[in-house]
Order: structure tokens, then C-alpha cells, then sequence
């Protein structure tokens, strides 16, 4: 019986050094799980990802976002990843992708580029998360009061930058006269170089193309209010 109870208590104290090890006491370990992830099932199966984001957005607009534990995710995810959607969006600080639709590590590929421009780096990633490892859904993501919409409307020239605010003139051009001191007009080019960048995926990758006629991927816009929080999706 001594021996037993001298056992029990070994095995109680190894546990007890191993969780300080690693900042845990046995009350923060009982009962915690590995978190979900997705996998290539789950991926395959998903027929509501643009849901996803509406929710996900509606989520954090009502700072009601889901608690996660991030650290276990990037244990979860290492072995491989599955996200249902691929977001390509302007660079700005103030419209961070996973934030502002409430999704965790692994959910989603962010392509992030001042202006949400296309160009052949951005759809040769769009042909790999979607034709290699299955994402469902594109979306062209814009928002209010961008910088670089403001450059081209004012055809600011910058080493580097001057061309690719010269991707953004036809957008200004489709929109009419107009000021970069004018919010609506700026918005308004937003939305046109959202249209503008969801015409040349599907002309300028057949990869693409293909999957969008077939049914098997979804290619939206959508615009991000910095005032709000809010996403609205654009028209078809």
C-alpha cells in the first residue's frame, strides 16, 4: 500500500515540474483540447465561405470576436495548411485581414499589396491557393481613404511607386473628374479599382478563369470602412 501511494505521489510531483516547466499548473492544463483546424475535408466540404466572412466581420464589428488560443493554433496548423479563401487587400495598417473578419491561423491567404493591385506575383498566388491547395473563394478587397487611390488620382510620382499607381489609373479614369480632397470620389475609385482588379484576374489568368467558370471557385469585391469596421460586398 506505501508503495503505492509513494508511486502516485511520484507521478503527481513529475507532473506538477513538468506544467511549471512550461509556465502551466495543473488546473491550466485539465481539460484543454487540441483546437480545431481545418483540414483538406473540411476545406473540400465548405459551401458557405463567403458566410464565413460576412459573419466573421459581423463579428467583429459587434467586438463580439472569438477567443482563440493563437500558440496552440501555430502547433495545429504546422503540419499543413487548408484555408477556404484567399483575400488579396491594400497594405494599410488600419484593415488587417484576419482581424477584421474574425478568422484564426490557417483560415485564410492574405495577399496584401498597396492598392490591392493585380499583377503576376499576386495571381501566380492566387493559382497556387486555389489550383494546388483548394481555396474556395477570391475576394478583392478595397477601403475608404486609400492612400494609394489618393496618389493616382493625383498621378504622384515616386520611384517604384509611380508604377504601380499607374494600375490604378484606369480605375480614375472610369470614375469621371474628380479630387483626392473628395472622400465620395475617392471612395468611389476604391470601388471602381476593385472592379478593376476582379476583370483583370479573370482575363489575365486562364488558371483562374477556368475554375471560376466551372463553379469551383468564387471571385468577389468588397470594400473595408476604416471609420466602422464594416465589409460591404459589392454586387455581382
Amino acid at each position: 500500500m506505501r508503495q503505492t501511494t509513494l508511486a502516485v505521489a511520484l507521478v503527481s510531483l513529475a507532473f506538477a515540474v513538468s506544467a511549471s516547466a512550461i509556465g502551466q499548473t495543473p488546473a491550466d492544463t485539465e481539460g484543454k483540447k487540441t483546437p480545431a483546424v481545418r483540414t483538406s475535408e473540411s476545406q473540400a466540404r465548405m459551401t458557405s465561405a463567403l458566410e464565413k466572412l460576412k459573419k466573421g466581420n459581423a463579428r467583429f464589428v459587434e467586438n463580439n470576436m472569438k477567443s482563440r488560443d493563437w500558440l496552440a493554433k501555430v502547433s495545429a496548423t504546422a503540419g499543413g495548411q487548408y484555408p477556404f479563401a484567399v483575400i488579396l487587400a491594400c497594405m494599410d495598417s488600419r484593415a488587417p485581414i484576419e482581424v477584421i473578419f474574425d478568422q484564426g491561423i490557417g483560415d485564410v491567404f492574405g495577399i496584401r499589396i498597396a492598392g490591392n493591385i493585380v499583377n503576376e506575383d499576386v495571381l501566380g498566388s492566387m493559382e497556387y491557393a486555389t489550383k494546388v491547395v483548394g481555396s474556395k473563394l477570391l475576394v478583392v478587397l478595397g477601403h475608404t481613404s486609400c492612400g494609394a487611390v489618393k496618389g493616382s488620382i493625383d498621378d504622384a510620382k515616386l520611384g517604384n511607386l509611380t508604377g504601380l499607381l499607374a494600375k490604378i489609373r484606369p480605375a480614375v479614369s472610369a470614375s469621371g473628374a474628380g479630387s483626392a480632397k473628395d472622400d465620395a470620389y475617392v471612395n468611389k475609385v476604391a470601388e471602381a479599382n476593385v472592379s478593376q482588379a476582379m476583370k483583370e484576374i479573370r482575363e489575365k489568368s486562364p488558371t483562374i478563369k477556368a475554375q471560376l467558370d466551372a463553379g469551383t471557385v468564387g471571385l468577389v469585391g468588397a470594400i473595408y470602412d476604416v471609420s466602422t469596421g464594416k465589409v460591404t460586398f459589392l454586387p455581382d
